[in-house]
């Protein structure tokens, strides 16, 4: 019922449009996204920075439906990528797919990766794809193995879901690539048909995936805010005498940030994915509606935070 709601308010315009003029709506939302600019995402890049903490920038948008919308996507990721590299912080960018074409025509979306990763290239900076559904998993790692990773392996990484029974499988293939993966548990509804329903098998398989990634992966990318999770990374790294700088911990925007500024204090690094644009208001009822325990998830994360700060 909860999930269906956000779903619904998801979509509602009139409603999207109230919340934009909300003072309150959007003092919310500016915990969790830095604004609709690229300045003001920039700002927040500048005091994440000013704490140690690195960046990547995620230009929020739907999914695209003409070429047009494709190419005016690509158009503001090469913005994007332009100010970063003028404003000199320690940033680099996030992008989905079916906001650069793919549900039009792969070699559009070919064609408009290229595009930005020449840019990336050009500026010895990083693109990540994110990886959507289950629905898009094999089409995205076909892409990026086939058509993007040849021509620019240092510019290009992907992102592997350990709720997906086949991840341990490509964490393995990834690896061999030296490709560089970013690992998160997954936020979408999928059936149990393709992932595990079970949280602690989510859980049980991120740890394997974590540890592969940790032990012979490049650079990897260790997406969580579970201190169990941070733990166990922790101590495997000691255990198997994996240095700090050959792996970083990676958090949303806004959660956790006592944690984040903890980690960088104990000499680990740390990147915060920082979501902004004009569509914060979908982006934050479509989060919350791929697992409506979110909700709880973000409410204790405040309160923890709010507790820890306290003391």
């Amino acid at each position: 019922m909860l999930r269906n709601t956000l779903l619904y308010l998801s979509n509602q315009p009139r409603i999207f449009r109230f919340v934009r003029n909300n003072r309150l709506a959007k003092h919310f939302a500016r915990r969790f996204v830095a604004g609709e600019t690229v300045q003001e995402a920039l700002d927040v890049v500048r005091e994440l920075n000013a704490k140690g903490i690195t960046a990547s920038l995620d230009l929020l948008g739907e999914s695209v439906y003409t070429e047009r919308e494709a190419r005016a996507a690509r158009d503001e990721y090469l913005q994007l990528l332009d100010r970063i590299r003028e404003s000199k912080v320690d940033a680099n960018v996030s992008v989905k797919l079916t906001a650069m074409g793919l549900d039009i025509d792969h070699e559009l979306c070919i064609a408009i990766m290229q595009d930005i990763l020449v840019r990336a290239q050009a500026y010895d900076t990083f693109v990540r794809l994110d990886m959507e559904a289950s629905n898009y998993t094999d089409v995205t790692l076909k892409l990026f193995e086939e058509r993007l990773y040849p021509a620019y392996k240092a510019n290009v990484g992907v992102v592997l879901q350990s709720y997906l029974y086949r991840t341990f499988a490509d964490v393995e293939h990834m690896n061999a690539l030296r490709a560089r993966v970013r690992i998160c548990k997954g936020a979408y509804k999928e059936p149990a048909s393709v992932a595990y329903p079970e949280k602690k098998d989510v859980d049980a398989n991120y740890v394997k995936c974590m540890r592969e990634l940790m032990l012979k992966g490049n650079y990897p990318g260790i997406a969580t805010h579970d201190p169990a999770m941070i733990d166990e990374a922790k101590r495997w790294a000691k255990e198997q005498g994996i240095a700090s700088d050959r792996f970083e911990f990676q958090m949303l925007y806004g959660i956790r940030r006592d944690l984040q500024e903890s980690l960088v204090k104990e000499g680990y690094r740390v990147r915060c994915y920082v979501p902004f644009g004009t569509q914060w208001y979908p982006y934050l009822m479509r989060r919350l509606a791929e697992r409506p325990a979110n909700v709880m998830f973000i409410t204790g994360s405040v309160v923890r935070e709010a507790l820890h700060l306290g003391h």
